[in-house]
């Protein structure tokens, strides 16, 4: 059933792009070809991911064969949107002359309709040249986005506090190291207190990691590297082969294995548990839980495990990796978790931002809180528009992101 929706679209998509191309090409073999090339670009994109399954290896063709079929659908959807309105009008119009019984007939003339199309043709030409430009420069432009946020019960020895949040790094999906290693740097060159990875390290199992180990080992902290899981990491969308337990038995050998490289990376992994960076007598608590969707992906985390030991005049910050999880479960709870750290969506690696302007994403259409900065009952969550990419291999409008958050004394904040 939740194919159905996006198999409509896709055909509501064909049919306008279509008598957008065949308005313009009235007597010549444009359209037919426009058609024959929709199709091949279908085909190719099923056939690569028949010959590479395994997101968990870099492929160059299915690479570039999603590119250019998620080019194809911006550029079909702008199309639609120029085509459907065109049609509005017209019914409306029709409509209303109807109505008066006025003869007007200027908005059915095929020179309107063709200048429409051309319109709509040259608009849809942005968003195929963001998708190009996402898949060759945008999916390694690594943003630095920086946030103050105030709390009236922040311990004072925390005042001035700051940390660096990176999310979703899919390393199963990167295909330069040096690109990598200039953003590991960038977030070390942050100077800040603590380093929170919140999920998704993986696309689907622990071997990815090979031959990266080095680079993210290093990550450095004053006060640490701390990470907790996210979907992707338990290996639940990987073709495992054999029996039952088999197959419970390699997962399992999988996990351990994610958990050793993140021990010898340095890293803190939280597992449903909380831990205290201390600054003289005064606290900061740390709490980490494993990935809680809210019902499209497994759940395997604990909220009231991971914050055993705590009190609701403790200040809190909460690594979860969805989102979802802050809006069902987080915000009105009662012991009061002062920061969430999330990311997951990924900002759907595509869209418009204008900081203090516009900032549209179809991961709008998904998630109530799907980049940055967000506040409810007192309580914030950070949304982080993620560090790699997956599916998609690039980023356009929605750039990776290093987020760097200072927490200050809501007393002591300058204004």
């Amino acid at each position: 059933m939740r194919f159905i929706i996006p198999i409509i679209l896709f055909v509501v998509f064909q049919v306008y792009s279509f008598q957008l191309i065949r308005t313009l090409s009235r007597g010549h073999w444009w359209k037919w070809i426009y058609l024959a090339a929709t199709i091949l670009i279908l085909i190719n994109l099923i056939m690569q991911f028949v010959w590479h399954p395994d997101r968990g290896q870099v492929s160059t063709a299915r690479d570039i064969a999603v590119t250019i079929f998620l080019g194809l659908l911006a550029a079909q959807f702008v199309m639609m949107i120029v085509m459907l309105g065109e049609d509005i009008y017209r019914v409306i119009k029709g409509g209303y002359n109807a109505l008066t019984q006025k003869q007007d007939n200027t908005s059915f003339l095929p020179s309107r309709r063709a200048f429409i199309s051309k319109v709509g043709l040259g608009l849809a030409a942005l968003p195929f040249g963001a998708i190009l430009y996402g898949a060759w420069k945008g999916k390694y432009n690594y943003q630095v986005r920086e946030y103050e946020l105030s709390f009236d019960d922040l311990p004072d020895a925390f005042d001035g506090y700051k940390v660096t949040q990176i999310s979703d790094i899919h390393v199963g999906s990167f295909d330069d190291k040096e690109e990598v290693k200039y953003a590991i740097d960038l977030v070390n060159k942050q100077g800040s207190d603590a380093i929170f990875f919140t999920g998704d390290l993986v696309n689907n199992i622990s071997t990815e990691m090979h031959g990266w180990e080095s680079i993210f080992g290093k990550l450095s902290a004053k006060d640490g590297v701390y990470s907790v899981l996210g979907n992707h990491d338990y290996g639940d969308y990987y073709g495992w082969e054999g029996t039952r337990e088999e197959v419970i038995a390699l997962k399992k050998a999988n996990m351990e294995k994610l958990y050793s490289i993140q021990k010898q990376m340095g890293w803190r992994l939280l597992q449903d548990e909380n831990i205290a960076i201390k600054r003289g007598n005064d606290l900061l608590n740390v709490v980490g839980v494993e990935n809680i969707g809210n019902g499209r992906f497994p759940k395997y985390g604990d909220l009231k495990k991971a914050s055993v030991g705590l009190r609701k005049s403790d200040f809190k910050i909460l690594l979860s990796h969805d989102p979802s999880h802050w809006e069902d479960d987080v915000k009105h709870n009662d012991l009061n978790y002062h920061l969430t750290l999330s990311g997951h969506t990924h900002g759907m690696q595509f869209g418009i931002e204008i900081p203090g302007f516009i900032k549209l994403s179809p991961a709008w259409f998904v998630y109530k809180k799907w980049a940055g900065i967000y506040k409810e009952f007192g309580r914030f969550i950070n949304v982080n528009r993620g560090f790699g990419f997956l599916g998609y291999s690039g980023r356009a409008g929605i750039w990776p992101e290093i987020t760097v958050i200072t927490l200050k004394k809501a007393k002591n904040r300058i204004n």
